[in-house]
């Protein structure tokens, strides 16, 4: 009787017993394998925006319209780069079909079918659909041309029809958009006393003197600032320092570079290829059965040669020039053909003499010192140790040489005078251009002739054996760097490496400093563990094939979004705060200066200037011979004539102003024209502004490190 009372109060305990264990059965693979959708049902989430989640499957359909579009407008399959560009505009876009469609539904923002008919053939139509089907000839658009690409679509091969779905998919949206920021757009208002103000701000111009003590007058060692001071100033100015997620890395590279071996190896067989050319029944063939660069036809002027080719001139058809060695390519050439060319080319060396200002006293005296030396020249100078001393472009580290050149690739005075020129010789008069006067060398007379150039171009590669070491040394070193701190002390123990820092990286780049294509080093950094491991700060990676080298990295910080840590700003906390620090004691030294400016700065010392400006506008917010000094400009248009302001810390400096002269713009003000203007600039500004208001809103979450 015991046993059966017993059974009975178990009864219902057993039974949920059996109904899990079923239950488990059934669904078993989906609830407790490594894919299951109820314990793991982030895995395939590649964000979050404004509380929805983005799926893989979805998110990975957005990519590959991006892709196809690309496709279909280059006629050509993405790179890995290109891919990663495609997948920030499929985010974007998602961003915004989820984030606005929210705001959308808050406004109740419709687009009716009629709409989108009145957008493909009725009266507002869509400015692709219209430049698909306009005349090229007579600028007309042709409607009955859209009707009649509609009525065949069907007819239309797969590409084309889905092409204009995803198109025709992409009108709603598109008009949503338009109706939500005009709504924002058409809200934008500017007053008629802001009308005058805003031109008052552009016309208005004041002069006055001010003494000046810059910043850099005081040591940096002089100042001393603590990290209490950083973090406190950092509190002050938030908003000036927000940042999104970052991550900080210390790497080295052990490249795979061509040993003398390698080098050798491909010496020899160039030197065979070399051989052979010369007898090659057909060059053109010959080029793509054995050069690692394809067969170009073209025929090119010796301002598009190799150098090395230019220099070996006159050419002779049917030699064969090289092998030359040249930026780990080993090259030979072969002269096929020689023709006259359209446009002529030549070689030139020059000394360029700017004048220090517009006026016609600064090109007098730059048109003075380019005689003189042109006279010298003629006297026997040295052209290019002339050049390298006074010449004021960047050839003058050249001598001056400007190397080859096919006419219109320079000013047309210059030209004219290099392209009319017969022989090599110092051409015996200056030439003005727009950029000054010049002293012009003839190195190489003009040419028209052009040569068609077979070129074999064979690449120093590295061996396997080569590349095998490199490897070899790469794993001793991740072997012994467990951690960071080992990973460091390694590095330092051996010369042959050389540690790089990258700080702050972002979760969509794909470069790290110099390295390209280095997009899974920065989302190892992000936590996609190697060996589906967590990435933590300390953790050393495992080798990064990248760029025929290898890679190997230890993550030393994380930043989250928000506002950026003391650490991660340093230097450029420091020096805002250490201004601030040499600002006080300026102000504090030239506290209780009396008697003119030129007075006061004698007081000071000999770091204080006193200079004037002239002219100066306040809606510039800049200083004539400071730069940008927004603070200190609009104080001096509160100045009375001969009045003294304070002592003002400024963005260079500290500055003491003295009220000069206003004057005011002369021309009537026209309230409805600068109304339009302010209007206009404050609405180029809403689309931006919008996306970025909406887009931080939404509380979005990026998680395609996991995935890409």
């Amino acid at each position: 009787m015991a046993l059966i009372n017993t059974i009975r109060e178990k009864s219902s305990w057993a039974v949920g017993i059996v109904a899990i264990g079923l239950l488990l059965f059934i669904v078993g693979g989906d609830l407790i394998g490594g894919n299951n959708r109820l314990f793991n049902r982030n895995e395939n989430v590649v964000g979050e925006v404004a509380g929805e989640k983005v799926e893989y499957n979805d998110f990975n359909i957005a990519v590959e319209q991006a892709k196809q579009q690309f496709v279909a407008q280059q006629g050509r399959q993405p790179d890995e780069q290109t891919m990663g560009y495609l997948r920030d505009q499929a985010w974007n876009q998602t961003i915004y079909r989820i984030a606005f469609s929210k705001e959308f539904d808050k406004l109740g923002l419709k687009v009716s079918d009629d709409e989108l008919t009145d957008m493909v053939q009725g009266k507002n139509i869509h400015p692709s659909i219209k430049q698909a089907f306009t005349d090229p000839k007579t600028g007309q658009f042709d409607r009955a041309k859209v009707i009649d690409y509609l009525r065949n679509l069907d007819k239309a091969p797969p590409q084309t029809q889905d092409a204009f779905r995803s198109f025709e998919a992409n009108l709603g949206p598109e008009r949503l958009g338009n109706k939500y920021n005009n709504l924002l757009k058409l809200s934008t208002y500017v007053t008629t006393a802001e009308a005058k103000q805003f031109g008052e701000n552009q016309n208005t111009k004041a002069n006055f003197r001010y003494l000046f003590v810059p910043y850099f007058s005081i040591s940096d060692s002089a100042v001393k600032v603590s990290n209490e001071q950083l973090q406190a100033y950092l509190d002050k100015n938030k908003g000036r320092y927000k940042v999104e997620d970052g991550r900080s890395i210390e790497y080295v590279t052990i490249p795979v570079t061509a040993s003398m071996e390698d080098s050798a190896s491909v010496r020899k067989t160039v030197d065979e290829l070399t051989t052979q050319f010369r007898t090659a029944p057909v060059d053109s063939l010959f080029v793509k059965l054995n050069s690692d660069q394809p067969y170009n036809a073209a025929y090119v002027s010796p301002a598009d040669m190799p150098e090395k080719l230019r220099s070996q001139q006159p050419l002779t058809v049917g030699q064969v020039y090289g092998p030359y060695a040249e930026n780990g390519v080993y090259s030979i050439f072969k002269v096929t053909g020689q023709k006259a060319g359209a446009q002529a080319s030549a070689r030139a060396s020059h000394i360029l003499i700017k004048p220090e200002g517009t006026t016609p006293e600064a090109d007098a005296k730059a048109k003075t010192q380019a005689q003189d030396l042109l006279n010298k020249l003629k006297a026997g100078a040295d052209f290019a140790a002339m050049a390298r001393q006074f010449g004021t472009d960047g050839t003058k580290e050249q001598g001056g040489d400007l190397g080859w050149f096919t006419q219109g690739r320079m000013v047309p005075e210059f030209e004219k005078a290099v392209f009319g020129a017969t022989s090599a010789s110092l051409l015996p008069t200056l030439t003005k251009t727009s950029f000054g006067y010049h002293i012009i060398k003839i190195t190489a007379p003009k040419t028209n002739q052009t040569f068609q150039i077979a070129a074999v171009q064979k690449n120093i590669v590295s061996s396997d054996a080569t590349r095998e070491t490199a490897y070899a040394k790469a794993q001793e070193l991740k072997g012994q760097a467990g951690n960071l701190e080992q990973f460091r002390k390694l590095v330092t123990k051996d010369k042959t490496l050389l540690k790089q820092e990258a700080k702050g990286l972002g979760r969509g780049d794909r470069a790290v400093n110099s390295l390209q294509n280095a997009r899974e080093l920065v989302r190892w950094a992000y936590g996609a563990g190697q060996g589906g491991k967590e990435t933590k700060v300390g953790d050393v990676s495992d080798i990064f094939e990248i760029n025929d080298q290898y890679v190997i990295a230890a993550l030393t910080g994380e930043r989250a979004k928000g506002t950026a840590d003391v650490v991660s700003l340093k230097p450029e906390l420091t020096a805002a705060v250490r201004n601030e620090e040499k600002a006080k004691q300026i102000m504090a030294k030239l506290e209780g200066k009396k008697g003119t400016l030129e007075q006061m700065a004698a007081a000071y010392g000999a770091t204080a200037q006193v200079k004037s400006a002239n002219d100066a506008v306040l809606g510039t917010g800049v200083i004539q011979g400071l730069g940008g000094e927004p603070v200190a400009l609009g104080k001096a248009f509160g100045l009375k004539a001969g009045q003294k302001s304070a002592p003002i810390q400024g963005e260079q400096g500290v500055l003491i102003l003295e009220g000069g002269s206003i004057v005011p713009a002369t021309a009537p003000q026209d309230v409805k024209t600068l109304r339009q203007q302010l209007t206009a600039q404050r609405t180029a500004r809403v689309d931006g502004a919008t996306y970025e208001a909406v887009k931080a809103k939404a509380e979005i979450k990026d998680n395609r490190t996991k995935f890409f």
